[in-house]
């Protein structure tokens, strides 16, 4: 049974109610604390992005081709195609050597506002560097490159890379490779159905890499993750959740389309995983900043920015507040 996460009031009524499930584990993987069913089977779609990278990481492309930590970063972000996203994305290309029409994620305007508008103006043109995925794209592509692998069908599910991603899942995850659910995500990659304590033992393992048993998938995670500590703006962009979170150095987050959600805790040795069944990402901060709260979490001035940047108050299109959005979840903790 899923719990309600968040309400939604306007004008003392209720407007919304996001159904969703939490699962919290430890660095066995076991369930700690939960709301709903922690079990929950649902896509990873984004939140994978730093479990996709591991291959290649692992192969050597960083020190084969020259790459800086913030192209690290890039292969592991959902990007706005800010300005500096598309100078990063564009100094991987020229390294690698790799070209943008070898990409098969759909040509796209930028996320960021301020950036599509800029397009327009220019020339209106879309582009397959703008889509928010092309980072990981890249990454893949320039392994395929490296290996001696065919460019051509990348990202199809028997590509010899993506089998070896997909290995790379179900050992981060704990979960035999079988029994993740195959779907196809909205850039084309393979996406995986897992349960959210699958999830969220992935993400204690990103958190603590000396769980993680083989060295050269050690090395790599914690390249990833130092990277996307260091470069938290490479990952989402401006205003983003995860560019905020990941400069908490005790973090490693990223989000997922359809309300999927993310990070683990290096300190606390805690992985954590939430869906909201609505697909809505609105919700997240609020999320978040209750489950850091209910859990403890140490940095209060991380979660009291938190509450400046994505605040409970509801406003209108002019800017007036209209309403306010309520966490109402409490979390069940156990004693595996």
């Amino acid at each position: 049974m899923e719990s309600v996460l968040v309400k939604e009031y306007r004008a003392d009524i209720m407007e919304c109610a996001h159904h969703g499930h939490i699962s919290i584990v430890n660095e066995r993987g076991e369930v700690t604390a939960s709301a709903g069913d922690p079990d929950f089977v649902t896509f990873t779609r984004s939140a994978a992005k730093p479990l996709q990278a591991i291959a290649a990481i692992r192969g050597g492309i960083a020190s084969r081709f020259g790459l800086s930590g913030k192209e690290i970063a890039i292969m592991t972000a959902s990007h706005v195609a800010e300005p500096e996203h598309v100078e990063v994305l564009e100094s991987f290309m020229q390294k690698t050597g790799l070209s943008e029409t070898e990409l098969i994620c759909a040509p796209s305007y930028p996320l960021n506002e301020r950036s599509k508008e800029d397009v327009l103006r220019h020339d209106g043109s879309k582009r397959r560097l703008y889509h928010n995925c092309s980072g990981k794209h890249l990454g893949v592509l320039a392994y395929c490159k490296m290996k001696g692998y065919p460019l051509e069908g990348y990202a199809d599910p028997e590509h010899p890379v993506q089998k070896e991603i997909i290995e790379t899942v179900s050992m981060m995850c704990g979960i035999k490779a079988e029994q993740i659910v195959l779907g196809t995500d909205g850039c084309g990659f393979p996406v995986f159905g897992l349960p959210l304590s699958a999830m969220a033992s992935a993400y204690v393992k990103l958190a603590c890499p000396d769980l993680i048993a083989d060295e050269a998938t050690r090395e790599a995670v914690t390249i990833i993750t130092q990277a996307m500590n260091r470069h938290p703006e490479m990952v989402g962009g401006s205003g983003r959740l995860d560019s905020l979170v990941l400069q908490d150095s005790n973090i490693i987050a990223k989000g997922g389309f359809k309300g999927v959600y993310c990070f683990g805790l290096k300190k606390e040795r805690l992985g954590i995983a939430f869906k909201v069944l609505d697909g809505s990402e609105e919700e997240w901060g609020l999320i978040v900043q209750a489950i850091l709260e209910q859990t403890g979490y140490a940095n209060l001035s991380l979660i009291r920015q938190m509450k400046e940047d994505f605040t409970h108050d509801i406003y209108n299109d002019a800017g007036k507040k209209v309403g306010y959005a309520d966490t109402v979840f409490q979390l069940r903790f156990t004693q595996p």
